[in-house]
């Protein structure tokens, strides 16, 4: 509203600046004339004061519109030219910004945070496409390349069940890889959580727990739990898929024999959840990329997994408007602590 009142105020005084060129350039032209006697012949000083002033108001008018047009339409011309260039779906381009605080300059700006964000989600889109044919190719190949193998008559049957164990597992990596993906894309695109309850929370933690059982007892992993009794309202659905993901994240990540910490609490502004391992932690680089997308960190010391739970951790603690930290170090574990707020 500011930033329209001062064009307003501009446009203004413009057209005052006009007048008031106009009007002491006219006295000038009256004096000069008068003094040259040209008004010394009554018949012709009322036509000749009129052609004065309407001669000099065109010039005036003319020129300091030329002068300002000039001002505002060359940057107009220059973000038009670079509009037509991100029509083609080139988002490198940028236009010269004014060091001035006007409404042109705040457009050229914004333009310019339009293409650079542009720019990056084009980035970030090639990626995604590149990444995922990766992770998509890799157990396809690899199913093919045993399927190829059991073929053989005369393979033992020992390396016939190794073979045929390995296309079942990578089998799963893919519907696994397939299922993360349709979920990631669908709360992506969501932006409003429909479909909100009151239900108890802790419950909800525990069900999730229960749902990995095969994979923590597997591993012999001892889960603590330190959960208060709380109601939460909220998606049911979309924060099932938060609680398992880090769980999941946890358990894939613990060594052997080894333990996983959750807890819950409810404090004055927010609900906290933290859940702890004492696995391999992760360095500081690996911080920096938990969350992006097919990232897995140093795969030597990771159970096999697609680099998609944590996206859709971080997309999940987004929508609801919530916050998210993690703490590692190597060789001590790792603590993720998540934030909601209370509705």
């Amino acid at each position: 509203m500011n930033r329209i009142k001062s064009l307003k105020i501009t446009m203004v005084f413009l057209v005052f600046c006009i007048m008031i060129s106009a009007g002491l350039l006219t006295w000038l032209c009256f004096l000069f004339l008068y003094s040259a006697g040209i008004f010394a012949i009554p018949a012709l000083a009322p036509i000749i004061s009129q052609l004065i002033a309407l001669f000099v108001s065109i010039v005036i008018g003319t020129s300091i519109s030329a002068v300002a047009s000039e001002n505002i339409l060359k940057p107009l011309n220059q973000l038009i030219k670079a509009t037509k260039v991100v029509s083609t779906g080139d988002f490198s381009v940028r236009v010269q910004e004014l060091s001035s605080r006007s409404e042109i300059a705040d457009l050229l700006r914004n333009f310019n945070h339009m293409t650079e964000e542009l720019g990056s989600i084009e980035m970030f889109r090639n990626d995604f496409i590149n990444n995922f044919s990766h992770e998509f190719k890799t157990p396809i190949v690899s199913i093919r390349g045993f399927a190829k193998q059991l073929k053989n008559d005369n393979l033992e049957a020992l390396k016939r069940k190794e073979y045929t164990d390995i296309i079942i597992n990578e089998s799963e990596r893919l519907t696994n890889m397939s299922a993360n993906i349709l979920v990631l894309t669908k709360f992506e695109n969501q932006r409003i959580i429909t479909d909100q309850t009151e239900y108890e929370l802790d419950e909800q933690i525990r069900n999730c727990i229960i749902l990995l059982e095969n994979q923590w007892s597997t591993k012999n992993i001892e889960i603590n739990l330190n959960l208060e009794t709380i109601k939460i309202y909220g998606n049911i659905e979309m924060l099932s898929h938060l609680w398992i993901n880090l769980i999941e994240n946890a358990i894939k990540n613990s060594k052997d024999n080894g333990n996983i910490t959750i807890g819950c609490n409810e404090t004055l502004d927010d609900i906290e959840f933290k859940i702890s391992n004492d696995g391999n932690g992760m360095d500081d680089n690996t911080l920096k990329h938990i969350f992006d997308k097919f990232y897995q960190g140093d795969r030597s010391h990771t159970s096999p997994g697609n680099g998609l739970g944590l996206s859709i951790v971080k997309r999940i603690v987004e929508l609801v408007r919530g916050e998210i930290a993690v703490e590692s170090k190597i060789n001590q574990g790792t603590t993720f602590t998540v934030k909601l707020p209370k509705v």
